[in-house]
């Protein structure tokens, strides 16, 4: 089975065409084992490329544990790139089909090949119940959370999948590696969730580092740094157009008043290879 490697903003994954691909049928399992750093090809999960019938693809995105997500920001970027890049859809605006729904992007072309690409989020979803967390609000904004004897001031924000935004002073392991895992298993996230932790550096600019549910710390969260965007903006704290400056990266993104978000970011494919299927 043929694989290629792709990476956003240093999110990397391990991407399968399944025009032309034959795939086992356990898929959890493929991830957990091509996405395994030590005796895999490495990454953060697997994205299947598949037909779609409603869009010019369908993307499926499993975690490094086998999870699957509803939505990847940096990963279907990628998608968007790989798609023209190899001929199955060969303009500059491509529709995906995700767990969120379909999703519009428009490609960046620099020497015949997409260099970065800027994807309509859709609207941040707020109310509680379809977040969804038990925190109270319509979004649940600066909530008390109860973690390992701390309590902390929590927005919450789902991008197509859920996301817990704590603004701090300062990025640390010890919030990311010791509070993260905790959050994101906590009975207030009945899917569990993923976990930003967000430094303000200006109206205009904000650094970031994430616990991803079901991959532990990754380079860069593309729905999470939406959310943490949104959440910068609901709390009076940011401009509707900012960058966010995450381990792997820059990306772009907008917030137009009662409007879609809107992620702008690299797309790098960094290599191909051939997997054992038996």
């Amino acid at each position: 089975m043929q694989f290629t490697k792709m990476q956003g903003a240093g999110n990397d994954y391990v991407y399968v065409n399944a025009f032309e691909e034959r795939l086992p049928s356990d898929l959890p399992e493929l991830a957990r084992r091509i996405a395994d750093r030590h005796f895999g090809v490495g990454g953060d999960g697997l994205v299947v490329i598949a037909p779609s019938e409603r869009a010019d693809a369908r993307m499926r995105m499993f975690n490094l544990d086998g999870s699957e997500s509803e939505m990847c920001g940096n990963a279907i970027r990628c998608v968007g790139k790989y798609l023209y890049d190899h001929g199955i859809a060969r303009q500059d605006a491509v529709r995906i089909e995700t767990g969120r729904g379909v999703l519009s992007l428009d490609l960046v072309v620099e020497r015949g090949k997409v260099s970065q690409a800027r994807v309509n989020m859709g609207p941040p979803i707020l109310a509680s119940a379809e977040i969804p967390t038990t925190l109270p609000g319509d979004p649940p904004l600066r909530a008390a959370l109860n973690v390992a004897g701390r309590s902390l001031e929590v927005t919450c924000v789902s991008m197509g999948n859920p996301h817990c935004v704590i603004l701090v002073d300062e990025l640390t392991d010890e919030l990311v590696h010791g509070l993260g895992p905790q959050i994101e298993r906590h009975s207030a996230f009945p899917r569990k969730t993923n976990v930003e932790f967000m430094r303000i550096i200006s109206p205009r600019e904000f650094e970031m580092r994430v616990w991803e549910r079901g991959s532990g710390e990754t380079l860069a969260c593309g729905t999470g740094a939406c959310a943490s965007a949104v959440a910068g903006i609901l709390n009076e704290r940011l401009e509707r157009r900012v960058v966010g400056r995450l381990l792997g990266g820059e990306l772009t993104l907008e917030w137009p008043e009662g409007g879609d978000v809107f992620m702008t970011g690299p797309a790098v494919e960094v290599f191909t290879g051939d997997w054992p299927t038996v």
